[in-house]
């Protein structure tokens, strides 16, 4: 299994690169976030991969993070969610994105992403909703330091993944207070979803007040 490669871009396509890693040339299927990412890099780059075996067919797909490529895993899960679908799903809301809709039950957002209808996209949120928290609470070791690399290779991290840590801490620290995972993921992606820029601390307050018995 190959899992992570570092390596030079020396093409570009449209929905994948070719990776020279020491002289093999590795085709890596990517989103457009990450596509994006990379075209901004110089130098060598680092991406996680998952290789999707068929008796016909051996393609690899690239990820900034493990959180993406985790989060690749759980949506091909999914009845009638491919790796092309997935790579939609990231390249279109990024992971703090799909967390996001899939704990608030957002199939509406979902269907912003490529080949994803309304039927598909309640598929996705009520199957996968269970297991949105531990992927956002995953977020923030992910955020930090996701991709390994030497002085040499540049880790490759859209900034728009940054809040992601703020979003993990704030879930942990309700986790600690004794909230139930789904109960704050909920809190924490509806308060997130209002102020995207909050840090852990604003974060946690508001999600608190979110949280409190009404009455």
């Amino acid at each position: 299994m190959i899992g992570r490669l570092v390596g030079e871009v020396v093409h570009t396509g449209e929905d994948h690169v070719l990776l020279d890693v020491r002289g093999v040339g590795y085709i890596v299927h990517c989103s457009s976030r990450t596509l994006g990412a990379l075209a901004a890099a110089s130098g060598p780059v680092a991406l996680y991969t998952d290789l999707l075996v068929r008796e016909d067919l051996l393609q690899l797909f690239g990820f900034p993070t493990m959180l993406d490529r985790e989060w690749h895993k759980l949506l091909t899960t999914v009845q009638g969610v491919g790796a092309k679908v997935s790579l939609g799903i990231l390249g279109t809301l990024g992971t703090d994105g799909i967390s996001r809709a899939i704990a608030l039950g957002d199939a509406a957002t979902v269907r912003r992403a490529p080949g994803v209808g309304p039927k598909l996209a309640t598929r996705i949120v009520n199957e996968l909703k269970s297991k949105a928290p531990a992927m956002m609470a995953s977020a923030a070791p992910a955020a930090a330091g996701s991709i390994p690399a030497d002085e040499n290779t540049p880790v490759i991290l859209p900034t728009a993944e940054a809040d992601a840590t703020a979003t993990a801490d704030a879930l942990s620290a309700l986790a600690n207070l004794g909230y139930q995972p789904m109960e704050a993921a909920d809190a924490v992606a509806r308060v997130a979803a209002d102020a995207p820029d909050a840090d852990a601390g604003a974060l946690i307050k508001a999600a608190l007040k979110a949280l409190a018995p009404k009455g």
